[in-house]
């Protein structure tokens, strides 16, 4: 305890990462301020009254407003919150992994991702013109007593409105990830979660009525939060091995260096892109309110805590497990960036056939992790089945706890690098975030 107070004094004495954090707590201040904002053409009290009666309202639909802090039953201008974006990048990642066009542009360096960047904006404005009509129209059916002016103008100021927001979200985050502290998107995500948890863990209380039963959901809870975290720091290390090389009169290499390879390689991402590709059902559904297969379908997959909804995004996540480490671990890369540098795995050649033996581990290493995460992700129903009211047992598990233990280690790891790098203790001194080693 004694160490983390010292790491606290000493974030606050470097001047760089206090004002880092500053700036960061003052941008998730203007996007929680900006949640609260109505859309224009909406009564808010009227509408408040709606919700008000109707408290119970779960399925997809309150997931994502979990994820936008409120807004979404607000009727906020921040109602689609950054969602459209990660779509956005969901597809532009598709496409890099299929698209000559796009694959030439993520072999160009920096000048290509300043244009994949790019395109992901325009994309992510086109997602969510498409995003907020279905809105308007799902708002009109639901609350349509709370909308003052006439249908064809509520939809228009939708459109507007719901694209600056997103557009000004994405802004917020990309100046995070700039002049903050850790990756801006999941930040705002994150930011937005834990808003609700206070409320979630008094209604839960005053539910369970029984402060055994109550410690004892929250034991695990605990443990499945442990689960996370080892998971997510869990590496396997491949020797390498450095031959000798002698420049001038210094001798390099010759040590035995370790090759890390996580479990979890893609992180918190596969996560918050399967929950955007469950969001598209029930979006197409809201264009069809009459159609009887399409209100079948909105239900089947609305319902976060139903079978199908279960089975169908524990099978996604697993499937952007593999997909986004495919992406974002290249075995041909390293396989070539060690034999540069006069590296070797101990009895594998190098070249092919160490990029093949790497591919192989990578593949076996990340199968548990793939489904270990797709395990959390369904834990939320599990946990409603078992009696834990819905918006806590949301933090039992699925898309909350991962976002919250991803981005929360992620964020430690670069407030210990800026300690590190001016001769400070990290938070832990028997360990880093990520595992330190002397």
């Amino acid at each position: 305890m004694a160490s983390v107070v010292e790491s606290a004094r000493n974030i606050w004495k470097i001047q760089e990462l206090r004002q880092r954090i500053l700036f960061t707590l003052g941008v998730l201040v203007v996007y929680r301020l900006g949640s609260y904002v109505t859309l224009p053409g909406i009564d808010a009290v009227a509408l408040q009254q709606l919700t008000d009666a109707n408290p119970n309202q779960g399925g997809l639909f309150g997931l994502f407003n979990l994820f936008v802090g409120g807004a979404f039953f607000r009727a906020g201008v921040f109602a689609l919150g950054i969602m459209p974006y990660i779509t956005a990048s969901i597809i532009v990642q598709l496409l890099g992994a299929v698209v000559p066009y796009f694959q030439k542009l993520q072999r160009e360096g920096e000048d290509g991702r300043r244009k994949i960047t790019q395109l992901t904006r325009y994309g992510t404005v086109a997602i969510t013109a498409l995003q907020s009509i279905g809105y308007a129209i799902n708002l009109q059916a639901t609350s349509g007593t709370a909308i003052v002016i006439p249908a064809w103008a509520f939809t228009l100021v939708c459109v507007i409105c719901l694209t600056a927001g997103t557009v000004f979200v994405m802004w917020l985050g990309e100046r995070i990830t700039e002049k903050g502290i850790g990756n801006g998107i999941s930040l705002i995500i994150m930011i937005g979660i834990i808003a609700f948890l206070p409320a979630a863990l008094a209604n839960q209380f005053t539910e369970v009525a029984n402060i055994f039963v109550f410690l004892i959901e929250l034991g695990a809870l605990f443990l499945v939060t442990m689960g996370v975290v080892f998971v997510t720091q869990g590496t396997r290390r491949i020797p390498v091995q450095y031959a000798k090389r002698v420049v001038g009169r210094k001798q390099y290499g010759g040590t035995t260096q370790y090759l890390p390879l996580r479990v979890n390689a893609a992180g918190v991402m596969p996560i918050i892109f399967a929950q955007s590709i469950m969001f598209i059902p029930s979006t197409i559904a809201a264009f069809f309110p009459d159609s009887a297969f399409w209100v079948g379908v909105g239900n089947a997959t609305g319902d976060i805590f139903g079978v199908w909804y279960s089975v169908l995004f524990f099978v996604i996540c697993v499937f952007f497990t593999y997909f986004y480490t495919a992406i974002a671990v290249n075995p041909q890369e390293m396989a070539d960036t060690m034999k540069r540098q006069g590296g070797f795995i101990p009895g594998v050649r190098p070249g092919r056939q160490t990029s093949e033996f790497i591919d192989t581990i990578l593949t076996r290493i990340t199968l548990p992790g793939a489904l270990f995460i797709g395990f959390v992700a369904i834990l939320p129903a599990i946990a409603a089945q078992a009696g834990v009211l819905p918006g806590f047992a949301q933090f039992f598990g699925g898309t909350s706890l991962l976002i919250l233990v991803g981005v929360t280690l992620d964020t430690l790891q670069q407030i210990e690098s800026h300690l590190l790098m001016r001769h400070y203790d990290g938070f832990m001194k028997t360990g880093r975030v990520r595992g330190r080693r002397r």
